[in-house]
């Protein structure tokens, strides 16, 4: 009966075996050894925009010194995950993208947020209809920005609504200055000419349908009226109302066709 030590066959394998997991902690070893040399430490950081972007905000000795401390390492172990997260820490980075260079260098593409309205009078919306905090100075160095206010996590909605109300000022020659979502979800903007729209709620007749009617209606009624219009109440199903500036008595009634003004 033989034993495993007379069987050639095992003990070649064996022997290849201890051979080759030397050979891998040797090349390990050596491979560490080789990793921690100062030739691969992190020693430029190239700074890019993004395709199709500009960085208007973002200046590159800037951005070194607020993540200078957080790139940390290596081109072999340094964390692009957490340094991607240091970019995007920064104000105005809305995306960073960060790759290595060899051998000693990372190429970071930012995208930049666009200002689109102020949120809620101490931020920012940018055009993706994403809140974000920056300098509101900055932000309004080139033109005011309209204001925008709604609950946390309606800032695409009240951007959306905006450019809505936009399309059908239009044909009035009017503007939005102001949107506001309160928490009832009840509609409220302010207008180029200082007055104000009260739009009310998305239920029964939608927001946009007595936009539309108002829009179509309004330009014969302005013309009768010789009092600066303070507010515009469109909270009615079939009709709105009118409140002059200074207007002592109940506000101008302005029905459709279809009957008297009524609230919803």
């Amino acid at each position: 009966m033989s034993t495993p030590w007379h069987d050639t066959r095992l003990l070649n394998s064996v022997a290849n075996a201890l051979f080759a997991a030397a050979l891998a902690a040797l090349l390990g070893s050596a491979l560490w050894w080789l990793s921690q040399r100062p030739m691969f430490a992190i020693q430029h950081i190239r700074v890019d925009a993004a395709a199709g972007h500009t960085l208007r905000y973002l200046h590159e000795p800037v951005l070194r010194a607020v993540v200078g401390d957080r790139v940390g390492g290596n081109f072999f172990v340094i964390d692009l995950q957490e340094v991607r997260a240091a970019f995007e820490a920064v104000p105005w980075v809305r995306r960073a993208t960060v790759r290595r260079v060899w051998p000693d260098s990372l190429h970071v593409t930012l995208e930049e947020h666009r200002a689109f309205a102020i949120w809620n009078r101490e931020a920012l919306v940018n055009t993706h209809g994403e809140s974000f905090a920056a300098n509101l100075d900055e932000a309004e160095e080139e033109r005011a920005l309209p204001h925008f206010s709604g609950p946390v996590g309606t800032e695409k909605l009240v951007m959306e609504r905006w450019l809505e109300l936009i399309e059908a000022l239009k044909p009035l020659g009017l503007a939005p200055a102001e949107l506001e979502l309160s928490p009832r979800e009840a509609w409220t903007a302010r207008l180029s000419d200082g007055s104000r729209l009260l739009l009310g709620r998305d239920q029964g007749v939608s927001v946009r349908e007595r936009l539309a009617l108002w829009a179509e209606v309004y330009p014969k009624v302005a013309g009768r009226i010789n009092q600066r219009i303070q507010t515009i109440d469109l909270r009615y199903p079939n009709g709105f109302a009118l409140r002059p500036v200074a207007f002592g008595g109940d506000a101008i009634r302005e029905p459709q066709a279809a009957g008297g003004s009524r609230r919803p």
